[in-house]
């Protein structure tokens, strides 16, 4: 198992759309397995493959089976689709890709979701709490996606001048 880098915004390749997994094999087992150590590293609560630089339809979320409780079981969901959301909540949402923003953002408050295991095998999950916050921004990142989008222009354009700035002064040294 290898960690993997984890791009950072603005890279554009975090705007590509992923494709769907057709070969379910060895090698797509190891980039799980690769997934799930890069993100234990890095302590977060989920990773998407295009964070990686691989346009395929695979995220990992960590946590127990009760919304709260995260720990360093892994779930490995492959093609997922949201097929039911209802409700609304917001919390505090952060991304690995966006290491230095946290805000408030509005996501359903429970999902249903269809997703592929690492055998191919098609499951179904319905999440709430912080577990479907998650899956939603997992999701999102297979669609080219970042929490970002989704708050205000005025935070979003905030944010931006933060990086650009930051980047001018990296690029200076």
């Amino acid at each position: 198992m290898a960690i993997m880098p984890i791009l950072q915004y603005p890279d554009p390749r975090l705007r590509h759309q992923a494709e769907p997994v057709a070969n379910f094999n060895e090698s797509l087992k190891n980039l799980a397995a690769d997934m799930k150590e890069t993100m234990l590293k890095a302590s977060g609560a989920g990773l998407a493959a295009p964070q990686i630089s691989i346009l395929k339809q695979l995220i990992v979320i960590a946590g127990a089976e009760n919304n709260e409780d995260f720990d360093d079981r892994v779930l490995t969901l492959i093609n997922p689709r949201i097929i039911h959301a209802e409700g609304e909540q917001t919390t505090d949402e952060g991304c690995l890709s966006l290491l230095d923003l946290r805000d408030q953002v509005l996501r359903a408050a429970e999902i249903t979701v269809v997703y592929q295991d690492l055998e191919g095998l098609q499951q179904e999950i319905t999440a709430s709490g912080r577990r479907a916050i998650i899956l939603q921004h997992e999701i999102d990142h297979l669609d080219g996606i970042l929490f970002i989008d989704r708050l205000s222009l005025l935070k979003r354009s905030i944010y931006k001048r933060k990086i650009k700035k930051n980047l001018k002064v990296a690029a200076d040294d």
